[in-house]
């Protein structure tokens, strides 16, 4: 189907999309201090990460808690115990995308984790222990805004294309030569 610039006609759509993206990596360290000083660290993990989005105006803030647990030795690697604590945080992501345009009345903000938060590290100092943990967190903001369509005013001239695909036609590929195909790919 073709037609002149002049049959052309702009149509504005207002939809809910995606306006906004952005993405954020960070480390943190938390210092624990267990009921005994340590020893030596025997294990040190991260659970019951929860996180909601909320919208702010610098992007989307993160706003979560996960609780650190260490497992440890103590009196001279004896006994042995688990310390457990409850960490907040808040993470704001930029928004690195954002459609300018958007209905900021209409917005709402999702958040994934990337990556849990994880302990990479974890070291005694003193009578506590210093947890090295990363997050990462990837957001999107939806709002209604307005995209345009070019729209042909006769409507295809009642036209309609179909197109059908069975798998049985026959249109040769046994003749193609594979060794020019080999060729070309390398």
């Amino acid at each position: 189907m073709s037609f002149a610039d002049r049959d052309l006609q702009r149509r504005e759509i207002i939809t809910k999309a995606v306006c906004g993206k952005g993405r954020k990596f960070s480390q943190v360290s938390h210092t624990v201090t267990p009921s005994n000083a340590p020893t030596s660290i025997l294990g040190a993990w991260i659970i019951n990460n929860q996180y909601e989005a909320v919208h702010s105006t610098n992007g989307v803030e993160v706003i979560g808690s996960y609780d650190i647990n260490i497992w440890y030795s103590y009196d001279r690697n004896t006994k042995t115990d688990v310390a457990k604590e409850t960490v907040s945080y808040v993470d704001v992501v930029p928004l690195s995308y954002l459609d300018r345009k958007h209905k900021p009345a209409t917005a709402e903000v999702y958040a994934l984790a990337v990556t849990d938060p994880n302990c990479v590290e974890a070291s005694i100092s003193g009578a506590g222990v210093i947890i090295r943990v990363e997050r990462e967190f990837q957001v999107e903001m939806t709002a209604e805004t307005k995209v345009w369509v070019l729209v042909d005013p006769n409507g295809g001239d009642g036209e309609e294309k179909s197109f059908e695909f069975d798998g049985s036609d026959e249109t040769g590929y046994d003749e193609l030569d594979l060794e020019l195909l080999d060729e070309e790919l390398s």
